[in-house]
């Protein structure tokens, strides 16, 4: 029997969990409450086209191997990624998942890297422990959406696993696939930038000695400096008359019309991050034969719950944007989300008045309205509320939030006093955010350690939040554009970057826009909450706007 014969069997329909593993030799073991057969990569594809189960994996290491065997899976339930929603921390090892949903204390797990045994046995100490094959991730994922289940009558926690799971796939997929980029393009603008490329130590030390050249030919006679220490360049700067605390970029950028010696430092400082980060090393090791960029994904970076990626994929400076142009007969859709963290904290928090400014494309528009202000300072006073600044024209100007909407101030507030004493925070889709210690360490801190922590879990619980919903949209969009062969190659914070074969770029872009409309009925179903985002196609990223 077939393997979708097989599943069909078992009465395995489509969304019912499936286990999934890859054993020692490579091959790939699927498994159902009632037992495990071995599969090939073909019976894989047939039984997710035509059953479309959720396949339970122990991590993204699964679907990269899967990748690499052509398969690309629909859905999942990942243990680790929801391992991760749950408790909060990063820890996620099939052996830590597994005793810590039978009981055992997470910080009585032994690490991998310890060299102690990572299998525990929980009926007889003198057994060896079970072996975590399909079956045990079956058993982690069924545990864990119990445990989903039985903490909210309000599904959004299983429905962010679920996204969340899927996620993983996505990033498996983003590392497989990598970021075009027109390799002719990036040569000429890091020879633009840090020069040609060096054909050893004494070329590369020229080109340096050369970059620091453009701008000490601007200090006062006599005075020279090494642009890489800070304590130098206050020197540097206070011998030709700018005196500063020190010597951070936003402390320089009001001297930099005044000053050539600020304007060319602050230029220099741009060629130096290209040149150190992402200089032709970078390129030499992250550009593929294919001229694409590759690096590893995550789905979520911590607390926060947003995607990473290595290989300076997610911090890239802007005017290496230039570089990355869709192949040939390929378009990029370029969406970015819009005013995001304000239209979910009117979601999250259920503020009616701060729902109603959401129907305008600018929300900051009627906010301003609301408060008697300028539109600048409407902003201003809503990034204050909900980064806890109390201070300045920030702290000013979010005072007047509290008359305005005072639903939302109060989730923030009871965030940020939560997260003062010591209390775990959750976000709206579920992920435990800690806050260590608990009551008693929290007493036993400075006022200062208490509010900054304050600080952060309210601005969590809405970033947090904001992430979720961005994940959300972009598995979505990844199930709805692959019948046009679109793939997503760049998830970028609240920004999402589709390559698209050309004759279909404005299907896909309509379609992109529509996903974000369906996920936002999902995320919050019945709400009045209205999110956008700014879409638009382009044959080079840097052509997109915003």
């Amino acid at each position: 029997m077939d393997l979708v014969g097989w599943l069909r069997a078992n009465q395995v329909s489509q969304g019912g969990l499936v286990g999934i593993a890859i054993e020692p030799g490579g091959a790939v073991a699927v498994a159902v409450p009632d037992g495990a057969v071995a599969a090939d990569p073909g019976q894989l594809l047939a039984a997710d086209r035509e059953i479309r189960p959720r396949w339970a994996v122990w991590s993204q290491e699964t679907a990269g191997a899967l990748i690499r065997d052509g398969v690309r899976l629909t859905t999942c339930w990942d243990v680790a990624a929801v391992q991760r929603l749950l408790s909060g921390r990063w820890r996620a090892d099939p052996g830590y998942v597994w005793a810590c949903l039978h009981g055992v204390p997470a910080d009585q797990v032994p690490s991998p890297s310890s060299g102690e045994p990572d299998l525990f046995s929980f009926a007889d100490e003198q057994q060896a422990g079970p072996t975590l094959g399909p079956a045990e991730a079956l058993q982690a994922a069924e545990l864990q959406r119990a445990a989903l289940a039985a903490d909210s009558d309000r599904g959004i926690e299983v429905a962010t696993a679920r996204s969340e799971s899927t996620v993983e796939l996505l990033a498996a997929e983003l590392a497989a696939d990598g970021l075009p980029m027109n390799r002719a393009a990036i040569e000429g603008l890091l020879a633009e930038i840090v020069g040609p490329r060096p054909r050893g130590p004494a070329d590369a030390a020229e080109a340096r000695a050369a970059r620091d050249e453009r701008v000490l030919r601007h200090a006062p006679a006599g005075v020279i400096a090494d642009l890489r220490s800070p304590v130098q360049v206050r020197t540097l700067l206070a011998a030709a008359g700018v005196d500063v605390k020190d010597t951070r970029a936003w402390r320089l950028e009001e001297f930099k019309d005044k000053s050539p010696l600020v304007a060319a430092l602050l230029e220099w400082r741009k060629a130096e991050r290209i040149s150190t980060t992402y200089g032709y090393a970078w390129l030499d090791e992250a550009l593929g034969p294919d001229d694409r960029l590759r690096g590893n994904w995550t789905g979520c970076d911590g607390a926060a719950g947003r995607m990473t990626a290595s290989s300076g994929l997610h911090n890239m400076p802007a005017v290496l944007r230039r570089a990355v142009i869709a192949e040939p007969g390929h378009l990029f859709v370029r969406a970015d989300l819009g005013q995001i963290e304000p239209r979910v904290l009117a979601a999250v928090s259920g503020d009616a008045a701060l729902a109603a400014a959401t129907a305008a494309d600018d929300m900051y528009l009627p906010v301003a309205a609301q408060l008697g202000v300028d539109r600048p300072t409407a902003k201003v006073a809503m990034i204050a509320a909900m980064y806890g600044q109390t201070t300045g024209h920030g702290g000013t100007a979010g005072r007047r939030m509290r008359s305005a909407y005072p639903v939302a101030m109060g989730y923030l507030d009871t965030a940020d006093r939560s997260a003062q004493a010591g209390t775990d925070l959750r976000t709206y889709g579920g992920r435990l955010i800690r806050m260590s210690g608990g009551a008693g360490a929290a007493a036993a801190e400075s006022a200062g350690a208490r509010t900054g922590r304050g600080r952060y879990g309210r601005n969590a619980v809405i970033q947090g939040a904001a992430a979720e919903l961005f994940k959300m949209w972009a598995v979505t969009v990844r199930a709805r554009a692959a019948p046009l062969g679109a793939r997503i190659v760049l998830c970028l914070h609240d920004e999402l970057l589709v390559h698209v074969p050309e004759e279909r770029a404005a299907q896909a872009a309509e379609l992109v826009g529509d996903c974000l409309t369906e996920t936002a009925r999902r995320w919050a179903p019945g709400g009045p909450v209205r999110f956008i985002a700014d879409i638009s196609t382009v044959r080079c990223w840097a052509d997109a706007k915003g």
